[in-house]
Parts: structure tokens; C-alpha cells; sequence
């Protein structure tokens, strides 16, 4: 073994002034929750949300609290950001009487904001603070009409910068820059330009065949149950059964063509093809995913004893961005299945750890 300061340096990760990671063995992570008060106090304080109009005036006024935690990791250049927020608004409103000018206030409180949810919007409280008057119970839907869009659409903006790397984007492409700039400098030897041969059509032919698209990506796993294949295929098949190990409100059609509505409307799709005990296939998608655009999934069910159950699931096109620019679909999609669905399953029904 080599002393300290003596070892190989090709296997030592080390900075560099061009922000390169060696290997790409390192894994950088960075605190972001003070980045995140800040960002999204600028995004949600001091909205205009009624401006007069029937009488009222109604506007944002500060973030009032921001719990919990926010991070970014970022290896081999992908950024993961992981952040698990609660958070309290403040606003008011203010409409003219025969006595003058009367105003009331109230907050609006989103409980859990998280990376697992970033293809969601979150669920926004609205409150009344002190007396539920009629002007204050006036003000609060005018803020359930009005301000609600309003405020998930810069939570959205939020999201979208964390799927970016957050602080830590700029940080990177700061690091970045020296090395452009020397690249670039004066007296420097162009690069000698490389003759590029084109391959043969056959041999492009093989190399494309089984490749994801560009921009999307393919997801496989292999789950085990202890039952029999026919009723698993019954609980993934049940609406009801759906209700109970979600906690949400779902629609399932048993029909070929027939639509199913998962998880409260997040994930939407259609029927392509049942076979009782062997296949489900579907086209499926999330509701933030690009309008259109839908996901091909195939369950297939193996019972290669009595009483155990391999299920395959493959499910391509899967997009690797979201229509608010969230790069974290796909790990989302799959931790989804195996923790919100497979897991979930075992536990509620007992098929298994």
C-alpha cells in the first residue's frame, strides 16, 4: 500500500481549475434550503393576484416560513435534486366600505413539497386570519380562484431551477468558463480536424436497433410476489383495491380500449391489451408530461411455482424532461412503481417483502 501522498494519481480524485471531475468518480452535493427561502420568496412575494377588480384588491405579502430540507447532488454531470419543504404565505386583501378602507388577512400553506411529487402540483391550504367575515370569507375564494393558479405556477418555476441544479448550476458553469477561455485563447494550435468516415447503412442500422429515442427513456424491473399470478392480476386490475393500498381516488376500466385514472388524475391512460393472469398492457402517462405524449407499458406475469408470482414490467418512451422542464421524470416514474405501487401491495395485501 502506498503512503499517504505517494499513491497512483490516476485513481486520486482531486479539484481542478476547469471544475472537470477525474474519472467522474466525484460526487458533489450542495445545501440548498437558504437558496430556496430566497428563490422562493422573490417568486411568491408581492403578487398582484386581484387588482381591483368587483371591489377588491388582493395581493401576496411575504413567505412567512420555510421547514425542512433541500439539496442537490450532482455525479457524472446529472443532477439529482432531492428537498422535502413546507411552507406558509402570507397576503391580504382590501376592499372599500361606507366606513372607508377595510382589509383582512390570511395565508396559504403548502404542507409537502418534494422532489417524489415533482410531476405534481402540491396541495395549497388557504386560510382566513382572525374572523371568518364576509368580506373574509369573499377574499379567501377570491384567492382559491385566482391566487391558487398563481402561486403553483411559480412553485413550478421553483421546481424546474432545483431540476437544473438550483445554486448549484451557476456554481458549475462558472467553473466552466476558464476552461472555454483557454480554449479559446490567441497562439493556440487549432485541433487538427479528424476525416469522419461514414459507416456502412447496415452496420447503422445495427448499431441504432433496440436504442431509446432521443429524449426518452426505457424502464425494467422485476418484482417477486408470493401469490398466485391471478390475483395479482386482480389487485393491478381493481379500482377498488387501487383505492386502498393508495389512498387515492382511482377509476379502472377492465375493458380493452377502457381508460384507467390513477392517483387522484396524476397518471392517466388507456387499455391496449388484458390477458387474465399474463399481460397488462396500456399506454400511460403523467398529467405533467408534454400534451400527447404517452408512455407504452407491459406487465407480464410469470408463476413459475404455486404461490410465486415474477411480474416483468417494461415501459418505454418515457420522457426524460416534463413539460416544466423537471429532468427527474424518469427516476421518478420507476421509484413510483416499485415504492407506490409494488411495495405497497406487498404491504397492504401481505404477498411479500
Amino acid at each position: 500500500m502506498a503512503k499517504y501522498g505517494e499513491g497512483d494519481k490516476r485513481w486520486i480524485v482531486e479539484e481542478r481549475a476547469d471544475g472537470t471531475n477525474v474519472h467522474n468518480w466525484h460526487w458533489a452535493e450542495r445545501d440548498c434550503l437558504e437558496w430556496s427561502r430566497a428563490r422562493l420568496s422573490s417568486l411568491l412575494a408581492g403578487l398582484t393576484v386581484l387588482d381591483g377588480e368587483g371591489g377588491l384588491t388582493l395581493r401576496t405579502v411575504a413567505l412567512d416560513k420555510l421547514d425542512g430540507e433541500a439539496y442537490v447532488n450532482i455525479r457524472k454531470g446529472k443532477v439529482i435534486p432531492g428537498y422535502e419543504l413546507s411552507l406558509t404565505l402570507s397576503w391580504e386583501a382590501e376592499a372599500a366600505s361606507e366606513s372607508g378602507a377595510v382589509k383582512v388577512a390570511g395565508a396559504a400553506e403548502v404542507p409537502y413539497l418534494a422532489d417524489e411529487n415533482a410531476d405534481e402540483d402540491p396541495e395549497l391550504r388557504v386560510t382566513v386570519r382572525g374572523d371568518e367575515t364576509p368580506l373574509a370569507l369573499r377574499a379567501k375564494d377570491a384567492f382559491l380562484a385566482s391566487g391558487k393558479p398563481l402561486v403553483l405556477e411559480k412553485i413550478r418555476e421553483f421546481v424546474a431551477a432545483m431540476a437544473k441544479g438550483g445554486p448549484a448550476k451557476d456554481e458549475l458553469e462558472s467553473k466552466k468558463t476558464p476552461a472555454k477561455v483557454a480554449a479559446a485563447a490567441p497562439g493556440a494550435a487549432p485541433a487538427k480536424k479528424e476525416e469522419v468516415v461514414a459507416p456502412a447503412p447496415a452496420a447503422e442500422k445495427k448499431k441504432s436497433k433496440g436504442k431509446d429515442k432521443e429524449g426518452f427513456k426505457t424502464i425494467e424491473m422485476t418484482e417477486k410476489f408470493y401469490c398466485r399470478s391471478k390475483d395479482i392480476y386482480e389487485i393491478l386490475m381493481d379500482e377498488n383495491r387501487w383505492k386502498g393500498f393508495t389512498q387515492s381516488n382511482t377509476r379502472i376500466s377492465r375493458e380493452v380500449g377502457g381508460e384507467f385514472i390513477l392517483f387522484d388524475g396524476s397518471i392517466t391512460g388507456v387499455n391496449e391489451e388484458l390477458q387474465e393472469g399474463k399481460l397488462i398492457a396500456q399506454k400511460w402517462r403523467f398529467g405533467s408530461w408534454p400534451d400527447g405524449l404517452y408512455s407504452s407499458v407491459r406487465l407480464t406475469f410469470d408463476e413459475p411455482e404455486s404461490g410465486v408470482t415474477i411480474i416483468k414490467l417494461k415501459q418505454t418512451d418515457v420522457p426524460e424532461e416534463d413539460k416544466y422542464g423537471n429532468s427527474t421524470v424518469v427516476e421518478n416514474t420507476e421509484r413510483g412503481w416499485r415504492e407506490l405501487i409494488f411495495q405497497r401491495i406487498r404491504g397492504v395485501f401481505g404477498l411479500g417483502i
